[in-house]
């Protein structure tokens, strides 16, 4: 399988640029870092501080956004046990990080990537997907589809393994994310998996797939690793897995 230092394809960065561009928001950050550190020369050492602290959110973000995140993602998914012939559906893909890593372990399965293609990714588009899936080899088990996760256009019972990485707490009404997690366990089918890191509301997301009969629902923290900014930007992963309840078919 292939590690952190092995990709190929260009997954950008995270973050919400549909009102202030990627490039915009480094240069403010930038700003920030040297004006504080100026200050601090002139006026006192708490603005040396405050230099020390935005460089410190700064590397911090770089750094899980261009490389914890994959590590991250590497762990949970080897945790899935996965035999390789799954159908897994990566809700909200972006550039595909989390989907053509699953891709690469399903020789024999297939990985779906779904998303609305917003701007909290640098270069975010469903063809940037696609020729990172073919610089990565895994093109033929790969398919992306543009729709809401809050109204997923699969049958129930569709896929093994549903995933999610920072996308659900984009949602900003309680009444979609909670829709996002039920779409999610629609599409499961019974003994499926799921794992969904995010940095709000993974006590509810847990809560609610309890709700819905997954009783194995836990959470954990990430770790610095997947720090954006620092502890107070702390990442959480939710799994589920097990017996689901049948229902209708």
């Amino acid at each position: 399988m292939a590690r952190v230092s092995e990709r190929r394809g260009d997954y950008g960065y995270d973050g919400d640029f549909a009102v202030v561009p990627a490039w915009g928001q480094a240069a403010v950050l930038g700003a920030l870092i040297v004006g504080s550190g100026v200050l601090a020369a002139v006026v006192s050492a708490w603005f040396g501080l405050a230099s020390v602290g935005l460089a410190l959110f700064g590397c911090f973000y770089v750094h899980t956004t261009r490389a914890g995140k994959f590590r991250a993602w590497e762990g949970i998914l080897d945790g899935l046990g996965l035999r390789g012939d799954e159908e897994l559906l990566d809700l909200g893909c972006g550039r595909g990080a989390v989907l053509l890593a699953a891709a690469r372990r399903l020789p024999a399965g297939r990985a779906v990537g779904v998303d609305v293609w917003q701007a909290d990714q640098t270069g975010n588009g469903p063809e940037v997907t696609l020729r990172n899936a073919e610089l990565e080899g895994v093109a033929g088990r790969v398919e992306v589809h543009t729709c809401d996760i809050t109204r997923l256009p699969f049958p129930d019972r569709s896929f093994d393994v549903v995933v999610s990485s920072f996308v659900i707490h984009n949602i900003a009404a309680a009444a979609g994310r909670q829709a996002a997690i039920d779409e999610a366990v629609r599409v499961l089918r019974p003994g499926g998996r799921l794992a969904v890191v995010d940095l709000l509301h993974t006590g509810t997301y847990v809560d609610r797939l309890r709700a819905l009969g997954l009783s194995t629902a836990a959470r954990r923290n990430l770790g610095w690793r997947c720090w954006w900014g620092g502890p107070f930007l702390a990442s959480r992963v939710v799994t589920a897995g097990g017996s689901l309840p049948l229902g209708p078919a």
